[in-house]
């Protein structure tokens, strides 16, 4: 028992250190932010559809009422991709994993108002630990400076992430999660296709193994394998264990992209980190 607790353990992490590598992919892969994209959701789709045909896993939509919902989570899911990556090129790996993982305070925040949950004064205090920490992340508010760009389009990544979390747990809760990502990443795909009649592809042919990585690793397996360790946890616990994501992906911009993180990314980070921890213990009570 303590065997398979183990590698249950072992799974949520390596799914959290596969996802982490988005950061150091997505600021190496010298290419347009809505080409990489396109490349990652097409690319990710094909893996997914293959996978859900090897389960067997049903790609039937049961109700025409859940159109809208697969949509509009599909159209989030692009301006998460791509606000993401903009976040990434602007700043550094750091700031802009760090600002991503405001969503779970966003949330908690947001919760109330697409769910029939009582809305806990405790998050207007976590909300300010979070914004405490963007403060500290942010080097000078100057809107011209690239750091404080990228800062700001990592929280509205993460806003569009935790929007389109809330309308799948509020719509879509009863479909298999590898064949919701499938969905999103088909209308990613149809999405931005048109980037790629007028975008820069020059680059394509030495990039595209980054891209490959990027959509297989990262999207398709990381994503997968989280979905399946979900199984043996607890929502809370996956949170805590995959707080680790920001931790994963400034040591790998370290090793692959030679970014050393300042005092100020320290101090800030960890209070952001502290704050999803304390949210996720507090849940689970």
């Amino acid at each position: 028992m303590k065997q398979t607790h183990l590698k249950n353990i072992f799974g949520l992490t390596l799914a959290t250190l596969f996802i982490s590598t988005s950061g150091v992919l997505g600021k190496y892969i010298a290419m347009p932010t809505e080409v990489i994209v396109w490349f990652r959701a097409f690319l990710a789709m094909v893996f997914l559809y293959v996978f859900c045909k090897y389960k067997k896993i049903s790609l039937t939509i049961k109700s025409s009422k859940d159109y809208k919902p697969f949509l509009i989570s599909g159209v989030l899911m692009a301006a998460h991709w791509i606000t993401y990556f903009y976040a990434l090129k602007l700043s550094n790996v750091a700031l802009g994993i760090l600002s991503l993982y405001t969503f779970p305070i966003i949330i908690a925040l947001l919760e109330p108002l697409f769910l029939k949950v009582k809305f806990n004064p405790i998050y207007i205090l976590l909300g300010l630990m979070v914004l405490t920490g963007l403060y500290i992340l942010t080097p000078e508010f100057n809107i011209e400076s690239s750091q404080v760009k990228g800062i700001l389009f990592g929280v509205f990544s993460a806003f569009c992430y935790a929007v389109r979390i809330l309308i799948l747990k509020q719509h879509v809760t009863n479909y298999n999660g590898t064949m919701l990502m499938f969905y999103q990443t088909a209308i990613v795909t149809i999405l931005l296709l048109p980037t790629l009649f007028f975008m820069d592809l020059s680059g394509l042919k030495n990039q595209f193994p980054y891209l490959v990585l990027l959509a297989f690793l990262t999207t398709a397996v990381g994503h997968s394998l989280m979905l399946h360790s979900l199984k043996f946890f607890s929502a809370s616990t996956a949170s805590i264990i995959s707080s680790l994501q920001p931790v994963f992906g400034i040591i790998l911009a370290f090793f692959f992209l030679k970014e050393i993180p300042t005092i100020n990314t320290f101090l800030g980070g960890s209070l952001i980190l502290l704050t999803v921890v304390v949210e996720s213990i507090r849940s689970r009570k």
